[in-house]
């Protein structure tokens, strides 16, 4: 079997990724090919690099960092200044260059790499679709994290580049096409959590944007070809303000999150007999 890690995004809820790793490599799970999008992206390229349990303990880092902390925690009136200068984004790309530096090495480049990874990002030139599997693996994984008004649009060679999360947030079609038939799909939670109809009006947003991630996914996994089996982690749910506007800054439940989704994922392992 050839075993993929589809790795979706999700801001600061993807810290659950970093606890569903750790439950898979004391499984003795190891990946032949990972693809990730936005945090996913970030949390992909981290195994990618050291596909052993050791990577955890840099992920945990990482999200632990003075660089996570400026990426999510920079206070509002900073980020107002900067989107009345900039005109298009609130935060400086800075600091995820950092803490993608810090997982994967400022210099590193694709081909060297231990196991195979592709990222998603969304061109604006094109309206397209594009996945980096080739040279610098900086450039890549910051233009496959940067979200619409939050971050500027990454340029590579020319070209303008935002989250992948809003073509392909769960790429689990790229895994199966890219030879994985053992797929295991990391994801943050909100495909588990019902919608329903928006009460008012930061709800019919919020709403429009989960269709939008979610149904592309639910496809995917309907045209699953016979043979392949996907394995759905579960995060191990809501935490304390997830349904706040202003969740997406909060860092100070990464631990829980990263807990919750080790403990749901051990569990869901064990019950489907996935095991050393």
């Amino acid at each position: 079997m050839t075993v993929g890690l589809v790795l979706g995004g999700g801001g600061v809820r993807g810290a659950v990724e970093v606890g569903m790793v750790r439950a898979l490599f004391e499984a003795g799970v190891t990946p032949d090919v990972i693809v990730g999008t936005s945090i996913g992206a970030i949390n992909g390229a981290a195994v990618a690099a050291n596909p052993t349990p050791s990577v955890v303990d840099t992920m945990e880092a990482a999200w632990s960092s003075p660089s996570a902390g400026a990426i999510y925690g920079e206070n509002w009136t900073r980020q107002l200044c900067r989107l009345v200068k900039s005109r298009t984004h609130l935060s400086d790309p800075g600091p995820l260059r950092d803490l993608i530096a810090q997982v994967v090495g400022a210099d590193a480049r694709f081909e060297d790499l231990a196991v195979p990874l592709a990222v998603c990002a969304a061109s604006i030139e094109r309206a397209a679709e594009t996945w980096f599997d080739s040279g610098p693996v900086m450039d890549a994984v910051l233009a496959s994290a940067s979200v619409p008004a939050a971050l500027p649009p990454t340029v590579i060679d020319g070209e303008h580049y935002i989250d992948g999360g809003v073509v392909n947030s769960i790429p689990l079609g790229e895994a199966i096409s890219r030879g994985a038939d053992e797929v295991y799909v990391l994801q943050v939670g909100r495909i588990e959590e019902p919608l329903v109809a928006p009460k008012k009006p930061s709800d019919v947003a919020k709403i429009a944007f989960e269709i939008s991630r979610r149904h592309r996914f639910a496809r995917e996994l309907a045209r699953v070809p016979e043979g392949v089996v996907v394995h759905i982690l579960p995060y191990g749910g809501r935490q304390e303000g997830d349904q706040k506007l202003t969740a997406f800054k909060r860092l100070d439940q990464t631990q829980r999150r990263i807990d919750a989704g080790y403990r749901a994922s051990v569990a869901y392992l064990a019950e489907a007999g996935v095991g050393k």
